[in-house]
């Protein structure tokens, strides 16, 4: 009977499409992360370049980033965003085909950038360096994945909309705007074109996209992740619903007027740095906020933490959305940034954001999808155990190596002797870092052999349940509920 039901509830979603996402994603996590360490390596060791312009730091960064954000971040939020909104709704998605073309879309826009970004095909844009066509593309695959969402919720059964779904609403409505205006441009040849604001405004609008790319992207959207997985893997209901709705607003209304904050000390208007300063301080409110109210639906039930590594995954991801949500907004007052910008320490602040809160809470809703797409459970709970502890360490070693690699270079470059003039040349400075970007490229591959168990265990997981379905199958039984 229980077979039945679960074949029954699987009938109701199109959940093949999340399940192709979810693969994908560990699959993307694995080739972010092996890119992420073969450039943090050329950097502590040059002749990793081999003289080749192709797989030079300059071309593989922007594929690195790429990879990581729009690839395994990208899937991560078009499968469990697919998922939860069939959840919470009681309805399948508006539209299986629309869904299908998300999937192939995003992936055929991922092939493109691991095509054109080695090659030099660049707009030089932070977080948006694919030329035109692909800009283009992005955009139309995007409008499909938002419309489908929105039309999912439009025919919803219950009447009231989980705050999950607001929060991935949010994040989709404004990145299709924050793409389309940063992407804006003049094409002068099939892959190359000229911004359409120039100078300050140029930077401006780029940084505009740049951080909210951050809030809106890598931030509501995977805090959607968390308003459902949290409560689902913990078996209890949020712990405040309120706060999470005060976070939502606090979060839309708050986010837009921070990326000016990324250009302090430069030819903008003095006013607009203070301005994104003083609205980024602000936002640790909500921010932590949000963090507590995750960690406190653990209230009454903390001993899950001893076994339950799905969970510990989801929790010290809160724990790092605390602490990013506090430092960056910290780095964006002038008289710190007048020591961290343009230093390691914005690059450990990026890492303990991306490893520690984004991947962290990425990776711990795939295996608590693992589970119920699969009807299994995971092929091995001690390789969960090793990824958490191998993720957790990585992470810490590179973010500890950032930031004293960081604050050591801005020390360094402002020091001055008694006759007033620099007491180190740049080169020396990049000679001190040495150690530090070592370090970082042995915590990179800590974290990357994490990812690798994780993606060996998916695999194993999903050959499990396929080998149990056609078992059951062939004693005539639903092969989809026969995990």
């Amino acid at each position: 009977m229980e077979a039945t039901a679960d074949y029954t509830a699987e009938r109701k979603y199109d959940f093949d499409v999340v399940r192709w996402f979810t693969i994908m994603a560990v699959v993307y996590l694995v080739v972010g992360a092996g890119v992420g360490v073969y450039i943090a390596s050329e950097l502590a060791w040059p002749f990793l370049n081999f003289d080749n312009p192709y797989i030079s730091f300059g071309r593989l960064r922007p594929l690195h980033t790429n990879a990581v954000i729009f690839a395994f971040g990208g899937c991560t939020l078009m499968g469990t965003a697919f998922y939860t909104v069939q959840r919470t709704c009681g309805v399948s998605l508006w539209s299986n085909k629309l869904a299908w073309f998300t999937f192939w879309g995003w992936n055929l826009i991922i092939v493109l950038a691991v095509i054109t970004l080695p090659l030099g095909f660049t707009q030089s844009k932070e977080y948006a360096e694919l030329e035109w066509p692909i800009d283009i593309l992005i955009a139309v695959v995007w409008l499909a994945f938002t419309f489908n969402f929105i039309m999912t919720i439009a025919n919803r059964k219950s009447s009231h909309i989980y705050v999950s779904n607001w929060f991935f609403l949010g994040m989709m409505v404004m990145i299709v705007y924050l793409h389309v205006v940063n992407s804006l441009s003049i094409p002068v040849g099939l892959m190359k074109s000229y911004s359409l604001f120039s100078g300050v405004q140029d930077a401006m609008i780029q940084w505009w996209w740049g951080h909210n790319a951050v809030g809106f992207y890598l931030t509501a959207g995977f805090l959607g992740i968390m308003y459902y997985f949290v409560p689902k893997q913990a078996n209890r209901p949020i712990y405040s619903y309120r706060l999470s709705v005060i976070h939502f607003w606090a979060l839309m209304f708050g986010y837009v007027w921070l990326g000016a904050h990324h250009l302090q000390y430069t030819a903008l208007p003095d006013w607009t740095g203070s301005l994104g300063a003083a609205v980024s301080l602000a936002m640790i409110i909500p921010s932590w906020g949000g963090a507590v109210n995750g960690m406190m639906t653990l209230s009454g039930a903390w001993d899950k933490l001893r076994t339950d590594y799905v969970m510990r995954f989801l929790i010290i991801a809160l724990a790092f959305y605390a602490m990013s949500t506090f430092e960056g907004p910290v780095m964006s007052l002038k008289t710190v940034n007048a020591l961290s910008h343009y230093t390691d320490w914005t690059i450990g602040h990026v890492h303990s954001g991306a490893l520690g809160w984004v991947a962290g809470i990425s990776i711990g809703a795939i295996y608590h999808l693992m589970t119920r797409l699969w009807h299994t459970e995971m092929w091995s709970e001690k390789l969960v155990n090793v990824h958490f502890w191998t993720a957790t360490i990585g992470t810490v070693i590179y973010v500890v190596a950032m930031w004293v690699s960081g604050i050591m270079q801005g020390l360094m470059w402002r020091a001055y002797d008694e006759y007033g003039t620099l007491a180190y040349t740049f080169v020396e400075s990049v000679a001190a870092m040495h150690p530090y970007y070592a370090m970082r490229a042995v915590g990179g591959g800590i974290f990357l052999l994490g990812a690798i168990v994780m993606l060996f265990n998916v695999l194993m997981t999903v050959r499990k349940s396929v080998t149990a379905g056609s078992l059951r199958e062939a004693r005539g039984m639903p092969a989809i509920a026969a995990a």
